[in-house]
C-alpha cells in the first residue's frame, strides 16, 4: 500500500475549539463502481469515532440521518459545498469534514491481488468562521481501506487537537488493522434496517474478525436487546477497552450479568464504568447490584443517582427501597411517597409505602425479593457535552 502525503492547505482561522461540534458526513462515490456506499460510511465513522474518542464533540449518525430526511436530502448522493453547509448549520454544527472517494478498476497485471485502487479525498469547513480548513487525500488497495481511514483519521485529529502531540504510532496502536470484507459486514449491519439483517451481518463481521471490537459492540448490543443475555455477555466482554463503545459495552455487560443473576460480575462492571463516567444511571445500577449482594455501599449509590436526578421516580424508589431493608421505615416512607407524587399508579410504591406505615419489615431476604429497579438506557454523550463546555481547552 502508497499512502499519498497529506495535502494541508493552510488554514485561514484559528484551530477549533475542542467545544466546537463537529459533523461528518459519508463520503461521496464519485467512481463507476456501483453499491460502495459502505466505503463511504467507514471513511466517515472512522473519522467521527477518532474525533470522539479525544473528546471532541461529534454529531452521531441518527441525527445526520433526520437532517438528510428533513432536508429532502438523497443519503449518500454527491453534495454541493452550499448544501454541506446548509446540512451542518441545520445540525447546529460548528465544523463540518465530508469528502468523496472512488475505487478504480485493477490494474490488468494485478493477476486478483486487489479489488482495484481506492483513492480518498476529504476536507473540512469552518462554519463559524465561514473559512475552509485543510484538505486531505490518500490512495491505495481497496483491500487497505483500514489503514488508509485510520490515516485520514489521524490527520484530522492534528487540525482538532493539534495540543495532543499525538503521534500517528500511538493512534495506530489504538486502532488495529481490520480486514475489510468483516469492514464491509460491520458498516452493512450499521446500515441495514432490519433487525434480522443486523444480526447476519455483525455475526459475519465478528466470524471474520473474532477480534473486531466494533462488531462484537454492535452484535453484543442487538444479542441484549433481544434478551440473549448470555450471548450478549459473550460479545459484549470482546470490546477493547480502548474501544470508543467500551464504557457503554461494559455498562450493557454489567446489565447483562445482573440478568443472569451474575451479581459480584455486574456489580464490577458497573464500577469500571462508574470510575470513568459517574451517570446517574450507572450509580444507581451499581447499587442494583450491590443491593442484591446486601452490601451497604447500595444506598450511598442509590443517594448520589437521585442527587443527580431528583426528578425521577424510580431513583427516589430505590432509596427507598434500601432504607426499608435497613429498618429505616420514615426515611423510607418519605421516598416511596416522592414516587407516588410523580407516578400516583405504581403499585410497589404503594405496597412499600403501606408496610413503612406498618413499621414492617421485609421477611423475604432482599436478593430473592428483587425489587430494585435498573436503567437501561446509556447517556454518555450527554456528559462529555456538559465538560467540554466546562473545561473547553486541557
Amino acid at each position: 500500500m502508497k499512502f499519498l502525503q497529506a495535502v494541508v492547505f493552510v488554514c485561514l482561522c484559528a484551530g477549533p475549539s475542542l467545544a466546537d461540534n463537529f459533523l461528518v458526513l459519508p463520503f461521496f462515490n464519485i467512481g463507476k463502481s456501483n453499491n460502495l456506499e459502505w466505503v463511504g460510511e467507514s471513511i466517515s465513522e472512522t473519522i467521527r469515532e477518532a474525533l470522539a474518542s479525544e473528546g471532541v464533540l461529534t454529531l452521531d449518525r441518527d441525527a445526520r440521518e433526520e437532517a438528510y430526511r428533513r432536508l429532502s436530502l438523497r443519503p449518500y448522493s454527491h453534495l454541493t459545498k452550499a448544501t454541506v453547509m446548509r446540512l451542518a448549520e441545520s445540525l447546529d454544527a460548528d465544523q463540518v469534514i465530508f469528502g468523496k472517494f472512488e475505487v478504480l478498476d485493477p490494474d490488468p497485471g494485478a493477476n486478483g491481488k486487489t479489488k482495484g485502487t481506492l483513492r480518498i479525498n476529504a476536507e473540512a469547513i469552518n462554519l463559524k468562521k465561514a473559512r475552509l480548513g485543510p484538505e486531505y487525500a490518500e490512495t491505495g488497495a481497496l483491500e487497505e481501506l483500514a489503514r488508509l481511514q485510520t490515516h485520514l483519521a489521524w490527520q484530522s485529529l492534528q487540525f482538532v487537537r493539534p495540543e495532543r502531540h499525538l503521534t500517528e504510532e500511538e493512534f495506530r496502536q489504538r486502532q488495529p488493522v481490520v480486514r475489510v470484507d468483516a469492514i464491509e459486514s460491520y458498516i452493512r449491519g450499521l446500515l441495514a434496517t432490519s433487525p434480522d439483517q443486523k444480526l447476519k451481518y455483525f455475526t459475519q463481521a465478528v466470524r471474520l474478525e473474532p477480534a473486531y471490537s466494533h462488531g462484537n459492540f454492535e452484535l453484543g448490543r442487538l444479542q441484549f436487546q433481544r434478551k440473549g443475555y448470555r450471548q450478549a455477555a459473550e460479545s459484549l466482554q470482546k470490546v477493547s477497552s480502548a474501544n470508543i463503545h467500551y464504557r457503554e459495552a461494559t455498562f450493557l455487560l454489567g446489565l447483562s450479568r445482573f440478568h443472569l443473576g451474575e451479581f459480584s460480575a455486574a456489580e464490577q462492571a458497573f464500577q469500571i464504568v462508574a470510575q470513568q463516567v459517574p451517570l446517574n444511571e450507572v450509580l444507581n445500577n451499581l447499587g442494583a447490584a450491590q443491593s442484591r449482594q446486601n452490601k451497604a455501599g447500595a444506598l450511598d449509590n442509590f443517594k448520589k443517582a437521585l442527587e443527580g436526578d431528583s426528578t425521577d421516580p424510580d431513583y427516589h424508589f430505590n432509596v427507598g427501597y434500601a432504607l426499608l431493608q435497613s429498618g429505616e421505615m420514615d426515611a423510607a416512607a418519605e421516598r416511596f411517597r416522592a414516587v407516588l407524587a410523580r407516578r400516583p399508579d405504581d403499585t410497589d410504591a404503594t405496597t412499600l409505602l403501606g408496610r413503612c406505615l406498618r413499621k414492617q419489615t421485609s421477611k423475604t431476604p432482599p436478593r430473592s425479593e428483587g425489587l430494585e429497579r435498573l436503567k437501561q438506557n446509556y447517556e454518555e454523550s450527554a456528559y462529555w457535552q456538559l465538560k467540554a463546555v466546562l473545561e473547553p481547552k486541557r
